[in-house]
């Protein structure tokens, strides 16, 4: 087959008439006279031999630059650059983001007197959430506690003995000046135990407000006396943590919480910020990655997913914490197989954040909402006395156990920060061609035409190497046609 296509090729081209020498030469002088490309006519034209060698040094320096300042901007484009636009957008009103609240004392009191290892258990539960070193120390106690209560669940006990939240605990609400109630919190677990989301993402509207300094106000009381942790895992503190996110996005604690102590009024001036990243290779982000639990995608979301995917493999059940559909874990799991899964998760990079590459990059849009935390004594001197009336509580009751907690918004306007191409393919193109005609007075037209000489060209030497060439290798030809050949080639 090969040798067959080569030979109606060679025939083909044999068949064309080769261009006598002052053909070519006419061809040479009529492209370089009518071609749209600047200077080479000038170099035919002129008969003075200085003229054509400045000329051509002309010509020859021209195309130098030009080719330079092409690769320069194909490099450039290639390197895939960015750059960032900010926009701040003022609106009429702007919708309110959800808050989660928790209790630094996770556990009540008389629930853990005599199961002082359900604090230990809960960190090993919640280290899905979180990283957590388990202590050897503890192993001996935790098989004895899990031989003799086969059928506890750390869910259940938690959701009962846990901080709660109804109106001895949420003492005043009040949102953009109507009353709020324990009901319009949604629980959620984290690893703070019983925690309790406003504005979250199953109410049918989203809440918004209207005018800047006035949002959402709250006044908690703790119980110091009901409810307690162990300092030994780093709970140490009297108050109220919160995290505030997306309505759509789980809440995040681990390093983002913000802590309001006792006896403390917080004030939380919020403000929006929108995120746009392009996609790989100019950004990190990628678009095609959907989860199945979230609403939206977020980095948090998509290791909370990743996590759960790795440890229903390995251990067949599903911890209560993540999201998705399986069985849940028992305690024996958690500490056999979950924990050990979670290490090696860690250690081979299973579940990995940042670059386009990894198992969750960053995402394409995101908000966040920034905080400036001030604090003050609450309460009062003449206001302890108002509310050791009100609730009939002592002075040093309330400094010790009532939080304040206000959060609004600092101004009404979002700021957009987009991360956008510094080049388009039509940017890139415009700056190729205007170097072509900055340098060379050359176009579009101009290629082409280079292009035909050339291709032209191309073609008459491959006829003249086929009929200079006294046989083409591992070619059957007859004798008869070499002979015909060997005349064509002495007549020529």
């Amino acid at each position: 087959r090969e040798t067959r296509l080569l030979e109606k090729i060679r025939l083909y081209l044999t068949r064309k008439p080769l261009p006598s020498l002052e053909e070519r030469k006419k061809f040479d002088h009529e492209f370089a006279m009518s071609t749209s490309f600047h200077g080479v006519h000038n170099i035919v034209q002129t008969r003075s031999k200085i003229r054509k060698v400045l000329w051509m040094l002309v010509v020859l320096g021209s195309i130098i630059i030009v080719a330079w300042q092409i690769w320069n901007r194909f490099s450039n484009y290639f390197s895939w650059p960015t750059t960032t636009s900010i926009i701040v957008q003022y609106v009429e009103n702007i919708e309110f983001p959800a808050v989660t609240f928790c209790n630094l004392n996770r556990f009540q009191v008389h629930a853990v007197a005599n199961l002082s290892i359900i604090f230990f258990l809960w960190s090993i539960v919640s280290g899905v959430l979180h990283a957590f070193d388990i202590d050897n120390k503890f192993s001996q106690e935790i098989k004895d506690f899990l031989q003799g209560n086969q059928n506890f669940s750390i869910e259940e006990f938690t959701r009962n003995n846990g901080f709660y939240l109804n109106s001895s605990t949420l003492l005043e609400c009040d949102f953009f000046g109507q009353p709020c109630y324990p009901e319009d919190f949604e629980h959620v677990f984290t690893e703070y135990g019983n925690c309790f989301t406003f504005n979250h993402v199953n109410l049918p509207a989203r809440r918004r407000v209207s005018v800047s300094g006035r949002g959402l106000s709250l006044l908690f009381d703790i119980k110091q006396a009901q409810f307690t942790d162990d300092p030994t895992f780093g709970f140490i503190d009297a108050g109220i943590i919160y995290v505030i996110h997306s309505p759509k996005e789980p809440p995040r604690f681990d390093g983002l919480g913000l802590s309001t102590p006792v006896g403390m009024h917080a004030h939380a001036a919020i403000s929006q910020l929108k995120t746009v990243n392009q996609k790989y290779p100019w950004g990190e982000c990628n678009p095609n990655i959907k989860l199945q639990h979230h609403k939206i995608y977020s980095t948090y979301g998509c290791l909370q997913e990743c996590k759960a995917r790795h440890i229903q493999d390995k251990c067949g059940c599903l911890p209560f914490l993540l999201p998705g559909n399986g069985t849940e874990c028992d305690l024996q799991k958690f500490y056999s197989c979950v924990s050990p899964a979670l290490y090696n998760i860690e250690l081979m990079g299973l579940c990995t954040v940042g670059t386009h590459n990894s198992t969750c990059p960053v995402p394409c849009e995101e908000t966040d909402y920034p905080a400036t935390v001030t604090y003050s004594s609450f309460a009062s001197e003449k206001a302890l006395k108002f509310f050791s009336t009100k609730l009939k509580r002592s002075p040093e009751y309330i400094r010790e156990n009532l939080v304040y907690i206000d959060i609004k918004y600092h101004d009404l306007n979002y700021k957009m920060t987009r991360q956008q191409r510094a080049r388009s393919v039509s940017e890139l193109l415009a700056d190729v061609g205007g170097q072509l005609g900055l340098f060379c007075g050359a176009s579009m037209i101009t290629v082409i035409e280079i292009v035909e000489y050339v291709f032209t060209n191309f073609c008459w030497l491959c006829i003249f190497l086929l009929l200079k060439a006294p046989e083409m290798p591992q070619w059957n030809i007859p004798a008869q046609n070499e002979c015909t050949d060997k005349e064509g080639i002495q007549e020529c």
